[in-house]
């Protein structure tokens, strides 16, 4: 009841803002980095100081904002058991590949799940899950678990004229 209670307090804070859009790039504050980094310090994440730049890249490539950071859920305890200095907390190449950095694996991952993925149809978590985690019957629904967990509430509006 606390997040409905948050979500229409927020929603109306912006709706009679001078925010441009209902996401408020213009001042500064985006519920859904809000939301995303408190749910990941409630699971003690270090990825939760890199909430905006999952934000930013699902917005880049067009992804829902949760998809990336459910994803680290179900392969890492959200990055929290990844192999040592990799910053692989999605599993990528079966954990055999080691990113540069969590905002390196945060592009990485958005951009191929949207060019490898989504843009050769795979554009449902059960399709995505077909590819990503063969032959796991189970992995979409722990991502769409995850994803509810995140933000159970998605609302995507535009208050652009």
């Amino acid at each position: 009841m606390y997040k409905i209670i948050a979500y229409i307090i927020i929603v109306t804070a912006l709706l009679f803002s001078s925010a441009g859009t209902a996401y408020g790039a213009e001042v500064g504050f985006d519920y859904r980095v809000y939301n995303l980094e408190n749910y990941l310090k409630s699971h003690n994440s270090p990825l939760a100081e890199y909430s905006q730049e999952f934000v930013a890249y699902a917005d880049t490539y067009g992804l829902d904002y949760r998809l990336v950071p459910a994803i680290t859920g179900v392969e890492s305890t959200f990055g929290k058991r990844i192999p040592r200095n990799s910053y692989n907390a999605y599993g990528w190449a079966n954990g055999e590949y080691r990113f540069t950095s969590w905002e390196d694996s945060i592009s990485h991952v958005s951009a191929t799940l949207r060019v490898k993925y989504m843009d050769k149809g795979a554009e449902s978590i059960n399709e995505i899950g077909r590819r990503y985690a063969p032959p796991s019957k189970t992995w979409a629904g722990k991502v769409k678990f995850f994803m509810d967990k995140i933000d159970p509430m998605l609302v995507t509006f535009d208050l652009s004229v």
